[in-house]
């Protein structure tokens, strides 16, 4: 597996557009957290996150077509968790309108909008770009002693 620590901001974009995700607010320095998977120019998978404490936003996980059903998806998504525990992340938040059965099979469960942080309501995912009718979701990650 090739991991992307900071994959390029046009192949980003490329891959969620064709994924039908939203690009608006995708920086370059946005893509701090992000990670790719790919071999070659082409990226064949992303996650992101933005991290805010002790919570986080999971974001923007793309897998290419000719991809989809590999395993790929839930191993970006056990990258990002691992990676967002590392920095201390106790719950880690998604919207979706699409993989709620996804998330679901991934140990995330759906809470109500109104339960969440006031940092994830902060978010241009939460406030704006992601629909209200957007599943939001959450998974309580274990932090290592327990």
């Amino acid at each position: 597996m090739k991991n992307f620590a900071n994959p390029k901001e046009p192949a980003v974009k490329k891959l969620l557009t064709e994924s039908n995700l939203p690009t608006a607010d995708i920086t370059a320095q946005h893509l701090t957290h992000f990670f790719g998977y790919g071999y070659g120019p082409e990226l064949e998978g992303v996650v992101g996150l933005e991290l805010y404490g002790g919570v986080a936003l999971l974001r923007s996980l793309a897998v290419s077509p000719e991809r989809r059903k590999s395993g790929l998806g839930s191993r970006l998504v056990a990258h990002a968790e691992r990676y967002a525990q590392d920095r201390g992340v106790q719950s880690l938040y998604l919207l979706t309108t699409t993989a709620e059965s996804f998330f679901l099979r991934l140990g995330y469960a759906r809470i109500p909008r109104e339960e969440a942080p006031v940092a994830i309501k902060a978010t241009q995912e939460f406030s704006g770009i992601c629909p209200v009718s957007s599943a939001f979701m959450v998974k309580h990650l274990l932090m290592a002693s327990e």
